[in-house]
């Protein structure tokens, strides 16, 4: 009997990649909207254990509330009042629209439904290519640029590795960079309890809607914010965590690893990611099960980044040009 199995599956109206790892008990279903991961089964001392706070059902899934696993591309978290500038031209999201309804997040592609371009399983790893080709200059207002996009997720013995490639196929350059907003629970209990590290430096400071401040008023050591210092593992506590951390520190393989833990059930991942920076929300504003998830989003790039001059030249994507971007979950036991 094969260790890994890579199929296919229907989830209402709406059709899956399920990757199989038998010899560990693990299972990871992706839906092509959105290129969505909406389960992450694993094995516990109890039976078996859904990482994945994702959607529920078909109809969540349609709807997108909270935004659970998505993909995003051409810009991850928000764009301030929905404009930017790039190459001295001013650009607007949300043409016709004003005062509290601007707003952009989380980029292009959540209700897109991807191309499954590869399903296939070996002796080492079961796998999943999505892509599309959605980003064209016209199809999104304020964003006249053309980007293939690509996903591939990977389910082996060490867990799940994600892997984005973006290419601009169109005629100038374009701004685009890669983030994900996977949720996960641990456990029944409520967050406060879990245990968090990130190996960061530094942490974002942002205004009242979550946008970075200015310049060098937005990043601020860890020294200068202890309330918000997770370098060594510590439970969350009451903390309402929507922050940014920077200034990763990699591991000697190159790996950032954000750690995540619940005493209670003994579950604990590592997110880890190469490069960029990683936001944690405890899941304080969402719309369902208030702190009873948390949030580890690895980000190419900051919150905004289409108006900073200092994430400027790391977005740019030239004509021809492709950038990847990896990062993954690591499932361990407490």
């Amino acid at each position: 009997m094969a260790d890994y199995l890579a199929e296919r599956e229907q989830w209402g109206v709406h059709e899956l990649a399920v990757l199989r790892d038998r010899a560990h008990g693990r299972c990871v279903r992706i839906a092509r909207r959105g290129a969505t991961l909406v389960n992450f089964t694993v094995p516990t001392r109890d039976g078996s254990h859904d990482l994945a706070d994702g959607y529920r059902d078909a109809g969540e899934l349609d709807s997108r509330p909270s935004s659970r696993f998505a993909i995003m591309v051409p810009f991850a978290n928000r764009i301030a009042d929905a404009r930017y500038r790039f190459d001295g031209e001013a650009l607007d999201l949300q043409p016709g629209v004003e005062g509290a309804l601007r707003a952009a997040r989380h980029g292009f592609v959540r209700g897109v439904d991807f191309d499954i371009t590869e399903l296939s399983a070996d002796a080492q790893a079961a796998r999943v290519s999505f892509a599309t080709q959605s980003i064209r200059s016209g199809a999104h207002p304020g964003y006249p640029f053309a980007i293939d996009l690509a996903v591939t997720f990977t389910l082996d013995a060490a867990g799940l590795t994600l892997e984005a490639q973006m290419r601009n196929v169109g005629e100038q350059p374009a701004p685009c960079f890669f983030g994900w907003h996977p949720y996960f629970r641990l456990g029944d209990s409520p967050v406060d309890s879990w245990m968090l590290q990130v190996p960061a430096a530094s942490v974002v400071r942002t205004d009242t809607d979550f946008i970075p401040l200015p310049g060098d008023a937005a990043r601020v050591a860890l020294e200068h914010a202890p309330e918000l210092d997770f370098r060594q593992a510590q439970a969350i506590g009451t903390r309402e965590l929507n922050h940014a951390f920077t200034d990763l520190r990699c591991d000697t393989d190159g790996r950032a690893r954000t750690r995540l833990s619940d005493p209670s059930s003994g579950l604990a991942i590592a997110m880890w990611q190469t490069s960029g920076v990683m936001l944690a929300f405890t899941a304080d504003t969402v719309t369902r099960d208030i702190r009873r998830a948390v949030a580890l989003e690895p980000m190419e790039s900051w919150a905004d980044a289409f108006n900073r001059p200092d994430c400027a030249a790391s977005i740019r994507l030239e004509p021809g040009a492709e950038r990847r971007f990896l990062c993954g979950v690591e499932i361990a036991s407490t």
